[in-house]
């Protein structure tokens, strides 16, 4: 039995989810007529109470496609320096929107009005202008860290007084949403974007949702195009969406106990020094002095268990709901009964 943990992307699609892919009513998506992308879009901007959203191939897509729709060349992005949209979007800040980043150090990805304000470049000839403030929510480099709605509302407020866009990169928003008890519909009011994923834990094979007010999804619309993000019979994808939304999102608080579960086993052990508070379904561990990731990530493999490292002294494991209980236990007894030696 193999227990797949390197990521919530590596999901496979069950049987309930396989039938309303292939009775979804589709059309010509690019012409606007596939019903099935449509209710997809208009149910997700109905959730978190935005006016309109668009379905793409991917969320490194909606964040690129957002970023390109607030700024302008020469302008200036702020995010964290661990975030999705700067690390691990191939530079598409850079390449598609000619536009700088400034990197703050926030607390595990978390920023606050407090590091974000200082960084606003005033108008001055020789500074990009500060036109955009990316979250990321969950912080995946962050281990999973996500934040509360009155976490954000401080930074929706600075953004207005500094005539800034907000964009929300949701890779994991449901995640979020399910820690913290917060509700998908208040998020509408603070985000200019918001780029839900349906790929990860809610257990689709492909796509997000970009949600906006309806100029913005206009523009975003032709970008996608440019970008070569127009699909046609997008219908059958877009059925996986709107069953996960239906019937996955639940799942999720399973896949936190099933986090902390492995979090409780890792602090148990020498060959780990320190485990990142869990708050959702990743679990980042750092490996002790002397002990390798390489060591750690392939000795699990032996036993089936498949990790990433991440760092050079970081190891990440992500719980899904492909991953069940028994997987669970048969994971946290080999955490517990593997011996690892420290190299001198």
């Amino acid at each position: 039995m193999k227990i797949d943990l390197r990521s919530d992307t590596v999901t496979v699609p069950d049987q309930g989810m396989l039938d309303a892919m292939m009775s979804a009513k589709v059309g010509d998506d690019v012409f606007g007529e596939d019903e099935t992308v449509n209710n997809l879009e208009h149910k997700l901007a109905a959730m978190f109470h935005m006016e309109a959203g668009l379905f793409c191939p991917s969320g490194t897509m909606t964040n690129q496609i957002a970023i390109k729709c607030f700024t302008k060349p020469m302008d200036e992005v702020i995010c964290d320096q661990g975030s999705h949209v700067y690390r691990y979007e191939r530079g598409g800040i850079a390449y598609h929107s000619m536009a700088s980043v400034r990197l703050l150090n926030g607390v595990r990805g978390i920023l606050s009005p407090e590091l974000i304000e200082p960084e606003i470049n005033e108008e001055n000839i020789h500074y990009p202008n500060t036109s955009l403030v990316v979250l990321e929510n969950t912080v995946n480099k962050g281990g999973g860290a996500c934040y509360r709605l009155d976490q954000i509302e401080p930074i929706h407020t600075l953004c207005n007084i500094k005539g800034l866009k907000l964009h929300l990169d949701g890779a994991r928003i449901f995640n979020a949403l399910t820690a913290t008890g917060d509700h998908a519909a208040a998020y509408g009011r603070y985000f200019d974007g918001i780029s839900v994923c349906l790929s990860k834990g809610l257990g689709a094979p492909v796509g997000s949702v970009l949600l906006g007010s309806k100029e913005t999804i206009e523009e975003a619309v032709r970008i996608r195009k440019a970008f070569g993000g127009g699909m046609r019979q997008a219908g059958f994808l877009a059925a996986a969406g709107i069953y996960a939304l239906d019937h996955n999102i639940s799942k999720l608080a399973t896949d936190h106990q099933h986090a902390k579960a492995l979090a409780d086993a890792l602090n148990s052990v020498s060959y780990v020094a320190s485990v990142l508070p869990v708050e959702t379904n990743i679990v980042v561990f750092e490996v002790a002095d002397g002990i390798t990731t390489t060591s750690v990530v392939h000795h699990l493999s032996e036993k089936g268990i498949l990790c990433n490292a991440t760092g050079l002294r970081t190891v990440r494991m992500v719980t899904h709901l492909n991953i069940s209980e028994e997987m669970i236990d048969r994971t946290v007894e080999n955490i517990i009964h593997l011996h690892l030696s420290a190299h001198k």
